[in-house]
Parts: structure tokens; C-alpha cells; sequence
């Protein structure tokens, strides 16, 4: 029989076991054109909390009592489609499944022998892809500048404050524990890290740790940190807002400062970035990425979580930093 992972309940604040349920269905059957697919990694992402809320956003919320669904790497089983063989491997947005079948639409062949395959998932993934793009289209990074990023240990963050170095900034990464610092800066070059859980004054910290100032702050938690980075911007600066885990689980938006008067101050530049409009060049950044990667001018951490049924536990993980880089399930 095949497994599923359902979503069964919309949480208030944040999620629980609860929420999921793993059913056992027939085994599915390709019909012509499709492919029979064997998950062999599932990525679990904090933007997935997003899509468990029932209202309108940049893509459609999870069902209930649906499968849900995130980027995943699959082995072809058998293939009814010409442009796939049995025994490749691809990736793609795929259900929370063990089997599945496809008719090949958004799958992108990947190669085991030139990297991990977990790899897909992170490093040449959506993280890295993030991580590149976002700073290539909005954050404009010039030599000598500096460069702020939150959430520095995680799967983006580490992969940022890396290209940060290789286009010759300082860059200085926030995270939450003297474990992950000694992390960033031993691993991934970055020049200070600050830990948010043991500072009582976060802009102070940032002054402290950016006495030029804050060119580029990319921004993978939003919250207080974003305001303590805010206080600290230069002329010209470039906000990245690229996550916003500190209140994905709050039952009401908060309140914070205001950010207009020191983006109007510094004419600076505050922009969302999604991944999915950049699909275009994901060719591109991919190839430059794996390049810095087969040269050694890149690392990256993952968490692997063994077994499709701790899928939700992995995501719950997530929440509570368990993860040390990009985190995903294998199957």
C-alpha cells in the first residue's frame, strides 16, 4: 500500500501533529504519458505555514483532507512519456507521497553523479536559488560593502552571506545561538555573527557589529530584528524581504515600528522577493552556483530527518531551530 501525508486542520498559531494525517491508499498506476515516481527526499520549508491559512496569497492554499505538497526529488519507476527514462531522478513540486505519477509538467531532470541528490533540494535548489537571485535582482551587492542577513544559519542565509563574501563585502549574520556563530564564521567566512536569543538591544548589537553602517539587510525572519536593521541602514540601502518566520504563527499581525521614515531618510530601496517569478533564470543561476560549488567557494549544511511518516515532525522542527542548514526528509 502507499502512504500519504494529508492535511486534516488549519492550526490557530502554530502547528501541531495534529494537523496531519498519514493514510494508506492502493498503489497508483501510470496511465499513457505519465510516469510513476518514487519520492526519495522531500524539502520542508517554513513558507509552507503560509499555505495552511484559507485565504488569498501568491499561491493557493492547502486543501483539507488533501496531500500536501513541496518541492521534492523522485526516482522514475516506469515512464509512459518519451522525455523520461526508468532509473532517472527529478525534481519538482510534488504531493507528500511515497508513489505518484506524473505527466512530466515542472520536472526537472537532476544528476546524481554531480551531486548529492539532497543537494537539489537545498544548495541547487530553491534555497540557493533564493539566496543568488534575490541578492543578484534587489540587493545590487558592490565590493566593499556591508551586508546583514538574518536568519544566517539557515539553508538561505548561509548560501547569502557565502555569495556575499565572494563579491567582496563584509557580511555579518544573525542567528540563534553561540553554536550557530561559531558556525557562520568558522564554515561559511562570515565575518561576525550576532546571537539575537542572548542581546537585549538588537540595533545597538547591529551598530556594533556594522559601524559603517548596513548597505544590503537581507531578511529571512522580519519582526524586531527588521526593525533593529532598519536603524541601522545607509544612504541608498537595499532591503531584502525574503521571509518572515517570526510571525508566520502569530494569530494577529503585529505591530512594530514604522519602517517609512528611515527608508524616506536613506532613500532606501525595501522589496518582497518570491522565487517563482524568477524562474527564467534559474538555468543561469544554477549552473553559476554548481561552479562555485565543484571550485569549493561554496558549503552547505543540511539536516536530514530519516522516514516519510516524521515528514510533519521534520516541519514542526523548523520552528524550533532544530535544523542546522537546509531541511529535508528522506524517504
Amino acid at each position: 500500500m502507499n502512504k500519504s501525508i494529508l492535511f486534516v486542520n488549519r492550526p490557530k498559531g502554530k502547528p501541531s501533529l495534529d494537523d496531519f494525517k498519514i493514510v494508506e491508499e492502493d498503489d497508483p498506476q501510470p496511465g499513457d504519458g505519465e510516469l510513476l515516481l518514487k519520492s526519495v527526499y522531500i524539502s520542508v520549508d517554513p513558507y509552507l505555514r503560509g499555505r495552511m491559512r484559507d485565504e488569498e496569497s501568491y499561491i493557493p492554499p492547502f486543501e483539507l483532507n488533501e496531500p500536501l505538497e513541496s518541492m521534492v526529488v523522485a526516482e522514475v519507476m516506469e515512464s509512459k512519456n518519451e522525455h523520461f527514462k526508468r532509473g532517472e531522478y527529478v525534481s519538482g513540486m510534488l504531493k507528500w507521497k511515497e508513489y505518484q505519477t506524473s505527466r512530466g509538467n515542472g520536472l526537472n531532470k537532476v544528476d546524481k553523479n554531480a551531486a548529492a541528490l539532497s543537494a537539489y533540494l537545498g544548495i541547487l535548489g530553491l534555497t540557493g536559488l533564493t539566496a543568488y537571485l534575490a541578492l543578484e535582482k534587489i540587493g545590487n551587492l558592490k565590493e566593499g560593502e556591508t551586508l546583514l542577513v538574518s536568519g544566517a544559519a539557515g539553508a538561505v542565509g548561509s548560501v547569502a552571506g557565502q555569495i556575499g563574501k565572494l563579491r567582496g563585502c563584509k557580511v555579518v549574520g544573525i542567528a540563534g545561538s553561540d553554536e550557530k556563530i561559531d558556525h557562520i564564521e568558522f564554515k561559511f567566512g562570515y565575518d561576525e555573527g550576532i546571537n539575537y536569543k542572548s542581546t537585549d538591544n538588537m540595533a545597538e548589537a547591529i551598530h556594533t557589529a556594522c559601524p559603517d553602517g548596513v548597505d544590503v539587510y537581507f531578511d529571512n525572519v522580519g519582526g524586531e530584528i527588521l526593525d533593529a536593521a532598519l536603524a541601522n541602514i545607509n544612504k541608498d540601502a537595499r532591503i531584502i524581504n525574503c521571509g518572515a518566520i517570526a510571525s508566520y504563527n502569530e494569530k494577529k499581525i503585529p505591530t512594530g515600528p514604522r519602517p517609512e521614515g528611515a527608508l524616506i531618510k536613506n532613500t532606501a530601496l525595501m522589496q518582497g522577493f518570491l522565487i517563482r517569478d524568477h524562474a527564467k533564470d534559474f538555468g543561469l543561476a544554477i549552473r553559476q552556483l554548481a561552479t562555485w560549488l565543484q571550485e569549493g567557494k561554496l558549503r552547505y549544511d543540511e539536516t536530514v530527518v530519516e522516514g516519510f511518516e516524521n515528514t510533519p515532525q521534520a516541519f514542526l522542527d523548523l520552528f524550533d531551530g532544530k535544523n542546522q542548514g537546509k531541511m529535508v526528509v528522506k524517504v
